[in-house]
């Protein structure tokens, strides 16, 4: 049950991961493996066997979330976007206790001194900033124009523009609140991404398909492992400020995510936003209680042991 569980997790990373403005590790921390997700991103195959009953469904998850739900979110998006949005800010609402607890937390119970509070303060406020900023940008791509377009043929500057997007987009997905794949359709290699996935099942798509993913994927591998020391060096350095600046990171995706009450029309479209909403808090508030008992109650100590 439990493998079956961190399978589910993974797919709803993966699904995560192919919505431009929303964050796989967002989905990360939602379900409370944030943590030992970072920390099992490594080159030590050792390591890596050891945590081979987490790596395992987590990462096979994720690849089926990208493959099934790459067509399925768009379908959603072109039909029910407010709904769909609704649902994710309630994914991202329902986290937000948890989240608070990490930032807040000190080894012997006590509070913060007036100092880190000060420091968290600062590092939530650059994180809801910096968030907010990215977002604003994102705003400035035709995705619908792009995806439209026939694949493109390989090249080598397309190639390394491609490995150069994946490396960026993954550094951004272990960043909880930024979005990975919103950083490649900024960078203007999502759509060849998002058309080439499905066009791995049409024969005679198959070979074209294939060159634009890897360099896409090799890309993905190198980004994922640098961004993974980035978040194990802050966490073990400042632990309280890293979860800060994670927290106001997530809060900012929130407010870009959310479509607003005028995007509501009729009783019938509330009633399904509000059910939508309502589902996405309490399956995020419910999965960080069960999921993971002890995540991140001691970050620093965790880094240290790994």
């Amino acid at each position: 049950m439990k493998m079956i569980q961190l399978l589910l997790i993974g797919i709803a990373i993966g699904m995560a991961n192919v919505i431009p403005g929303v964050s796989g590790s967002t989905m990360a921390v939602v379900f409370n493996i944030y943590d030992r997700f970072v920390n099992a991103i490594t080159l030590n195959v050792k390591k890596l066997w050891e945590n081979r009953r987490f790596v395992i469904p987590v990462v096979g998850g994720m690849a089926l979330g990208v493959l099934i739900f790459s067509k399925l979110i768009t379908v959603l998006y072109e039909h029910f976007p407010v709904q769909t949005n609704y649902f994710f800010t309630g994914l991202i609402i329902g986290s937000i206790p948890m989240l608070f607890a990490f930032m807040t937390k000190t080894e012997d119970g006590k509070k913060l001194s007036a100092k880190k509070t000060v420091s968290v303060v600062i590092c939530a406020a650059a994180g809801f900033a910096i968030i907010l900023g990215f977002g604003l940008l994102g705003n400035k791509v035709d995705a619908a124009k792009e995806m439209s377009r026939e694949l493109p043929l390989w090249t080598v500057p397309l190639a390394l523009q491609i490995f150069a997007a994946g490396f960026a987009g993954a550094v951004a997905m272990i960043i909880p609140g930024i979005s990975g794949s919103l950083l490649m359709l900024i960078m203007g290699v999502y759509p060849i991404i998002m058309k080439s996935i499905p066009s791995l099942f049409i024969p005679e798509l198959t070979a074209k398909a294939l060159c634009l993913l890897l360099p896409n994927g090799i890309g993905v591998l190198a980004g994922l492992l640098c961004g993974a020391w980035l978040i194990k060096t802050l966490l073990k350095a400042a632990p309280n400020q890293t979860y800060a600046l994670i927290f106001g990171l997530i809060a900012g995706s929130a407010i870009h995510l959310f479509p607003g009450i005028k995007a509501v029309t009729g009783f019938a479209s509330a009633a399904g936003c509000l059910l939508c909403l309502a589902a996405g808090t309490f399956l995020a508030f419910f999965s960080s209680k069960v999921t993971e008992p002890k995540p991140s109650s001691n970050s620093s100590s965790g880094s240290q042991q790994n």
